[in-house]
């Protein structure tokens, strides 16, 4: 590959029923090098449906948690214990072990909570901060994180942590693109034939949607089989 190409993303295909367990196993691979590497694992994690069944399986995993900080990715404006915070959903799978959480602020003024959450993740990942593993999921419209298309928040460069407009009856905040283009390992987790035709477009790095926006320098897409386009014709 020469300097002027773009890196694209390490593709896992795997059976549906072979999809959590080998997911689970990316994830851990990637906690325990971080470790080894520089003593702690910094690993941000989105929301959704998808991932649940992953996350639950890691958490099973003998690993030295307590050298585990877990990031959120992006959160809904919502209550503290609604359904519609990922946080929610995350803390199920992972909230009986002894790691280190670093949640997006939900609390009024939210700048004020930005700067907080910045401030303290980087202290734990660096000044500008380095994720060592990102989980990302994939919507439909090509949206990853709390990026939608047609928002602003696309276009934020000089801060890692930014406000996006209303996307299906919330605002969110959300990690933005330079933060996520400078981890050390995306694994972008997608499942299911109604997404073979958005993850054509990722492995096509269609600008015209979110996620073809984003520039890592190295991911792994870990998909079911009945994930990729070629299942789709």
């Amino acid at each position: 590959m020469s300097e002027a190409e773009e890196p694209t993303p390490r593709i896992e295909v795997v059976s549906p029923a072979e999809w959590v367990p080998r997911a689970a196993d990316v994830f851990e691979f990637a906690i325990r090098g971080a470790i080894e590497s520089h003593g702690r694992c910094v690993m941000a994690v989105s929301g959704g449906n998808t991932p649940a069944a992953v996350f639950g399986a890691l958490a099973h995993r003998d690993l030295p948690w307590d050298k585990v900080v877990i990031v959120q990715v992006d959160e809904r404006l919502a209550a503290i214990g609604s359904d519609e915070r990922n946080l929610t959903q995350q803390l199920q799978a992972f909230g009986d072990l002894p790691l280190r959480w670093l949640a997006l602020p939900m609390a009024e003024p939210i700048e004020d909570g930005i700067a907080t959450f910045t401030e303290e993740l980087q202290a734990v990942a660096g000044s500008p901060a380095v994720l060592d593993v990102v989980h990302l999921g994939l919507g439909a419209d090509g949206h990853t994180a709390s990026l939608v298309p047609g928002d602003p928040v696309l276009d934020v460069v000089d801060r890692d942590v930014a406000i996006t407009g209303m996307y299906r009856g919330h605002r969110r905040v959300t990690l933005t693109r330079p933060v996520l283009d400078r981890a050390r390992l995306i694994v972008w987790l997608v499942h299911g034939a109604s997404k073979a035709p958005v993850l054509a477009r990722l492995l096509e790095r269609d600008p015209s949607i979110p996620a073809g926006l984003l520039n890592p320098q190295r991911s792994i897409v870990v998909a079911d089989s009945s994930a990729m386009p070629s299942a789709s014709l």
